[in-house]
């Protein structure tokens, strides 16, 4: 075959390879709702003609947040919060509320943590080095210890410039020391010795994207994991969480780590130059700070020795007056991210998806002598977001096996306006490692004249540094797919191959959470995976999407727990109102709150149920569910007036009192509640068959059909003959067909009614208007279960 023929029979392999199609075949979670491309035109179009790809060094911002925050500033007076005339306490206030709203975003609460403004992450850590109360060796007790990941930015390890003149122990520790290490049973502890000890890790790999265990947290606390199990004292954990918390939802309910260093530019874009420490309330008694500026005493005298701390966490230890017009853009930041994504785990599935697909391409492709393009520098193969982040880090080969120097490809980059970041991202540890560069190396470089940030890409043939290019909740497959191309178009010997035997090994990962169902797998019998779930809190209300949820026996926990009744006490649905799919509400769990949100609307926050409050203390009403009689709860006068301003009529939020037990249909269980699925394959085959010949689009398809839970990897409409499903571990009765009402017929993204797709259903099931089944929970033992995206669904069939 003459060459210029091989060579475009080759691009072509690879230009079928690079296509969203492609993509879609390893990967189903893309985007947040159906608008996204709108999304990207409407909030980044400033992005327009440029591949950015430096999200690990600060992501983008939309054009709302800005906006909506010169409207905020615009409107309002912002006093100093330090004075106690009406602009500053709507200063305080409002500052407060954004300390909430972080703790909420961590899933944890004001009693648990508290939150410490600063400049960003680097003085969050700066601020533990000066506080923390290290003890220097004596008679009797050993030196505190300050121990630290090898792969850590150098804002942790530069902790070691105030330890060291403290004789406190400092012990960098590999990755793979903390568990081959470890102990089985934690080491018995001396009373009396109270040495305190800080561990500090990052929570995900700034280098690499590694995400390191959370379990970690626990494990030193408890002395479990090595160094802790080495030595006798109190541990304490500093998780860093800047590069973690930018694309990936943090969970401090579950891992309570003492301190949690970040920067709000990772996550939000805007505003700069802010970042916070949350501390653990039972560790923040054991700071020591010797410097006090403006706001953090209680009392001092100017002639005299004397001062006495405030006894507010945060006012102690935010010298001067913080950066309150920063602090309030959060607000907007957090309602801009929730608004756009629906949430982190969101984020982190869209953003590993594109990671994972670039790391499948381009470690599978090859020079036309078959020498790989690219070594990428990972301790994984990018199997699962769990354990990998949306960094992607490597040196370019040539076709002889050399590396191409960094700055060639940042230069060359810049050149095709794409971004990326270049060198050793502020992480000697992981760049020493990966590239196995030895401490005489670093040293032996310095004196050739590289230093850290320069453009010195190669001392002796061997590199220095490496290319990096993270993802953000805004990137595109296009972004991929430009950054791609540029790798091809630069620096492939042609003609282009591709190490097809990698390719279709890490195509049949299946351990990737979210991962779309290959053809092999479908045709092993019943295996299915479930997609999404989704929360209805209020009914008739948009969807809560979320990645792991409670069931309990009555079904998903606060699913369709609430409803809105119009002045005469009937409930009102999108049949009635169509502007309820409007209403975005949201539960936090550790909180014990419900948050409603609308745009144009304040955000206001409802308690979920109390089984401690008297019952008395509330309105105890009766009204009607799908035509069941319920006793219900009136839930108070402020959320009946945010409903009522934004419907505009008289309305009530009430909600299902919690010790009355609803008589569902005919048939079934005294008590037993109704959660609902649909088969993507169904909604796909649908989608075709539109009566006026426009396909439907997908994604708009489930949210119409309003299902709890969505499962994928089956034929189309198999599940019409189920009688019983089993979802990881939990089992569930199918107690029928889902026979759909008119709200399929709602937008839910406008609320404008439509025909579609009722008239495609209902024709193409011969007027049996059903899609979907209802799903009954069978508890064996009555107690609560747990479902996760990701997991397995095993079918039963009816006869």
């Amino acid at each position: 075959m003459p060459l210029q023929e091989a060579t475009e029979k080759e691009s072509l392999n690879f230009n079928q390879l690079c296509t969203f199609e492609s993509f879609e075949e390893v990967w189903s979670h893309y985007g947040y709702k159906s608008d996204f491309k709108d999304v990207i035109e409407r909030e980044f179009s400033r992005t327009k003609g440029i591949t950015y790809l430096d999200h690990a060094g600060t992501t983008l911002y939309p054009e709302s947040l800005v906006r909506e925050f010169y409207q905020d500033i615009s409107r309002n007076v912002y006093g100093n919060p330090h004075s106690h005339n009406p602009s500053s306490r709507l200063t305080h206030d409002t500052v407060e509320h954004v300390r909430y709203r972080i703790l909420q975003h961590f899933n944890t609460t004001p009693d648990k943590y508290s939150v410490i403004f600063t400049s960003g992450c680097t003085a969050a850590l700066k601020l533990v080095a000066e506080s923390f109360p290290w003890r220097p060796p004596t008679a009797t007790e050993p030196a505190s210890q300050f121990c630290y990941l090898t792969d850590n930015h150098t804002s942790v390890v530069g902790i070691r410039g105030v330890t060291s003149a403290l004789g406190v122990v400092s012990l960098p520790v590999s990755p793979e020391e903390i568990e081959a290490r470890a102990r089985d049973v934690a080491q018995s502890e001396c009373s009396s010795c109270q040495t305190p000890h800080l561990f500090c890790y990052p929570a995900q790999s700034n280098f690499s994207g590694r995400k390191y265990s959370l379990g970690y947290v626990r494990g030193i606390q408890a002395r479990k994991l090595y160094p802790a199990c080495d030595s006798q004292g109190r541990w304490f954990v500093v998780l860093d969480a800047a590069s973690f918390a930018s694309c990936s939802p943090l969970d401090l309910q579950e891992h309570p780590a003492d301190f949690v260093p970040f920067s709000f530019y990772k996550m939000f874009g805007f505003p700069t130059g802010l970042g916070a420490l949350l501390v653990r309330n039972d560790t923040a008694a054991l700071l020591r700070k010797a410097y006090f500026g403006g706001g953090t005493a209680a009392a001092y005298l100017a002639g005299e020795n004397y001062y006495v701390p405030t006894p507010n966490m945060a006012n102690r230890f935010e010298d001067g007056t913080v950066s309150f017009l920063d602090i309030i853009a959060l607000n907007h930041s957090f309602d801009a991210l929730h608004t756009l994504t629906g949430g982190m785990d969101k984020v982190q599935l869209h953003t590993f998806g594109l990671a994972r697909y670039t790391y499948m391409l381009l470690s599978s492709l090859c020079h036309g002598n078959g020498q790989p393009v690219a070594q990428i520098y990972s301790d994984s193969e990018f199997e699962n977001p769990s354990t990998q982040g949306a960094i992607l880090n490597f040196n370019l080969t040539d076709c002889h096996g050399q590396i191409v120097g960094y700055s060639q490809v940042d230069k060359l980059a810049s050149l095709f306006n794409i971004h990326v970041r270049t060198g050793c991202f502020c992480n000697t540890g992981a760049c020493q490692l990966f590239l196995g560069t030895t401490n005489q190396d670093v040293k032996s470089n310095l004196q050739a004249g590289h230093v850290c940030g320069d453009d010195v890409d190669l001392v002796n043939g061997r590199p220095t540094g490496s290319v990096r290019v993270s993802f953000g909740y805004m990137s595109t497959f296009r972004d991929c797919q430009n950054f791609l191309n540029f790798i091809v178009d630069c620096f492939v010997e042609k003609p282009v191959e591709v190490d097809q035997v990698k390719l279709e090994r890490l195509k049949s990962n299946t351990s990737s959470r979210g991962k779309a169902i290959t053809k092999e797998a479908k045709s092993q019998g019943k295996a299915q995976y479930l997609t999404n779930i989704y929360i209805y809190p209020i009914k008739s209300c948009a969807a809560f999407e979320v990645t792991d949820w409670p069931v309990c026996p009555l079904g998903l926990l606060h699913d369709r727990g609430w409803m809105v009744v119009n002045g005469n006490g009937v409930c009102l649905n999108q049949k009635r109102e169509p502007r309820l799919c409007l209403i975005h509400p949201q539960i936090y769990l550790p909180s014990n709150t419900l948050l409603l949100q609308a745009s144009g609307m304040d955000t206001i926050s409802v308690p979920l149920e109390n089984h401690n409050e008297p019952h008395q203390s509330h309105g105890v009403c009766q009204s009607k569910l799908c035509g069941d009689r319920v006793q219900t709860v009136d839930c108070g006068d402020e959320a009946a007036s945010w409903l009522s301003e934004f419907l505009g009529q008289p309305c009530r939020l009430i909600r299902q009192s919690p010790d009355f037990i609803r008589n569902m249909k005919k048939g079934h269980e005294k008590g037993e509640m109704e959660m609902s699925l649909v088969n993507l394959s169904s909604d796909t085959i649908l989608g075709q068959e539109s009566s006026d010949h426009q396909p439907l689009d997908i994604h708009e398809l489930v949210s119409r059909f309003r299902a709890n839970l969505v499962i994928s990897g089956l034929e189309p409409f198999e599940e019409d003959d189920w009688s019983h499903l089993i979802i990881g571990n939990t089992h569930f009765q199918v107690a029928g067909r889902c026979g759909r009402c008119q709200i399929i017929g709602v937008d839910q993204n406008t609320g404008a009614k439509t025909k579609e797709p009722l008239l495609s259903l209902s024709a193409y099931r011969k007027g049996k208007v059903t899609f979907g089944v209802y799903l009954v929970h069978q508890s064996l033992d009555g107690s609560n279960a747990t479902l996760s995206v990701g997991a397995p669904v095993m079918s039963q069939w009816s006869g």
